[in-house]
């Protein structure tokens, strides 16, 4: 159970993925759930945490601080990843994959660039939409707090922590990531890059 404001979303854990295992994906969940928890956790200690003896080498409030960031993030990348990688086929589809021919000059060199971001990173590898160019960008996270630019909605995530393919791969993470684009639910990746437009077209808007 969570407790707290936020709550774990459901997925189908008992759901057969081509490529992921049952167990891979229910306890890759737990971790999900973990995030959920302890950003409730710290979302509450922060009610009462000493503001008076913060301090950038050490205080209670700093970590407290920097581990919120973490854990929201660790929250949001897995409620992406369960929604992307349940549910689809892999066939590329819609506005989106027209929108990275446009980007990155072909879908094949995307999928190539984003092949490379995965093995490169030892966190995630996302597509994303930066407002700052208002392009889509293969950006690397190492850690989920670390990573992203400011200005940045992300469409589509693989997680390349090892807990995400271990189980299965062991260290062959190049497999996994080869697999990752045969489940892809480009319905719901379509559904993120209509709503990142959204919010680019009232960034240009409000000329920030």
């Amino acid at each position: 159970m969570t407790n707290g404001i936020h709550k774990a979303r459901p997925f189908p854990l008992e759901k057969e993925i081509p490529g992921i295992s049952v167990k891979t994906n229910q306890e890759h969940y737990k971790l999900y759930q973990g995030y959920v928890n302890k950003r409730n956790e710290i979302e509450e200690k922060l009610k009462t945490a000493d503001r008076s003896k913060a301090a950038a080498t050490y205080s209670e409030y700093g970590e407290l601080k920097r581990q919120e960031t973490f854990n929201v993030n660790g929250m949001i990348f897995h409620e992406i990843w369960f929604n992307t990688i349940y549910g689809g086929d892999g066939v590329p589809k819609g506005e989106i994959v027209e929108q990275i021919k446009k980007d990155f000059g072909s879908f094949e060199a995307w999928v190539e660039d984003f092949k490379a971001t995965a093995m490169a990173a030892r966190g995630w590898a996302w597509l994303v939409y930066d407002l700052s160019d208002h392009r889509l960008h293969n950006y690397l996270i190492d850690l989920q707090n670390i990573g992203f630019t400011a200005m940045c909605i992300p469409i589509l995530g693989l997680d390349v922590f090892e807990h995400a393919y271990f189980i299965d791969y062991g260290t062959n993470r190049k497999t996994y990531v080869e697999n990752f684009f045969k489940i892809i639910n480009w319905d719901y990746v379509n559904k993120r890059w209509e709503f990142a437009k959204k919010v680019g077209e009232l960034y240009k808007a409000s000329e920030l």
